[in-house]
């Protein structure tokens, strides 16, 4: 057995905070049996944005509607019955409960389970003892991911069979967005790879959200006029300020320009008119292919509107 164990990349401390979960929606509002059981376990794959969106929601009926949409947007294909993502993800969460369920709680709530749930079962699994006179008491787990090139380290410190992270190698943060945002990579994709980051601002005075895109991670290909093209599908959701409401927009743009513009483009800019209320608005955008093609990215974003100025006083 090869005992060189992967060097640490990143502290414990970080991925611990990492894997921490939102628990302030529980505590302040006292949820139906329905919304209990959803947010359990689906805290674990919110992002931070959503976390706060869901403590704000008035009632049931919105709850609901936030329970619906977010099984959508991860949906790798809406257009069948099922939703392949949820799917698995309810199957890792019963998995974990069965495999790790002697830590102190369930075991969504335990190091290893969490790790299962972001990044599935492990392709290889080495199992280390104690060493003479070494700090750690108990077994130490290497968890190995050949095609994500990641490693996560476990260690049973004081002997008690509760396992912590200990250290990590590879992008453990580019998995754990992956699962949180439902990054699908499709066989026709329009962008380069499963890490694509964008940006999204919002332009005030023209009320108007604008989104960038990295040029280098998308794929163009020539259209009939010797252009560079790409297609691209845009689904946003806006979740007011206020707290009130919600607005959902689809639209569909297309680039194109010559090689040259684009061998000089960093980011392809698209925006859309959609004046937002005062305050933070929540908008979270997910990007495909025209017609659904290939995969699609995600982000969710916090964007500020001022505050509108007081209208003056009627002339006297």
């Amino acid at each position: 057995m090869n005992k060189r164990r992967p060097a640490a990349v990143l502290s414990s401390a970080l991925v611990l905070a990492a894997l921490a979960v939102p628990v302030l929606a529980a505590a302040k509002t006292k949820l139906d049996p329905e919304s209990r059981k959803f947010y359990e376990t689906a805290r674990l794959i919110m992002t931070k944005e959503e976390a706060k969106i869901w403590e704000r929601l008035p009632d049931l009926e919105g709850r609901k509607e936030f329970i619906a949409d977010f099984w959508l947007k991860r949906d790798p294909d809406p257009d069948t019955p099922d939703n392949e993502f949820r799917k698995e993800f309810e199957a890792r969460v019963a998995y974990v409960n069965r495999r790790f369920n002697k830590e102190g709680g369930p075991g969504y709530n335990t190091d290893r389970g969490r790790v299962y749930i972001f990044m599935g079962p492990p392709d290889k699994v080495d199992e280390y003892s104690p060493e003479f006179g070494g700090s750690v008491r108990g077994f130490t787990d290497i968890w190995v991911y050949y095609g994500r090139q990641m490693a996560v380290v476990f260690a049973d410190e004081k002997g008690d069979g509760r396992y912590r992270i200990v250290r990590t190698e590879g992008d453990f943060f580019g998995a754990m967005d992956l699962m949180k945002l439902g990054r699908l990579v499709g066989p026709d994709d329009v962008f380069t790879g499963p890490f694509v980051k964008f940006e999204a601002v919002y332009d005030a005075k023209a009320g108007e959200i604008e989104v960038r895109l990295p040029a280098k991670d998308m794929l163009f290909r020539e259209n009939e006029q010797g252009l560079q093209q790409v297609d691209l599908e845009f689904l946003v959701y806006i979740y007011p300020g206020g707290g009130a409401g919600k607005e959902i927009f689809r639209e569909e743009r297309t680039v194109a320009m010559t090689g040259a513009a684009l061998d000089a483009l960093k980011t392809v800019n698209v925006r859309f008119a959609r004046p937002l209320g005062p305050g933070t608005s929540f908008v979270d955008i997910i990007i495909r292919g025209r017609g659904g093609r290939g995969g699609k990215i995600r982000q969710v974003f916090d964007l500020k509107a001022p505050a509108r100025a007081p209208e003056p006083p009627p002339a006297v």
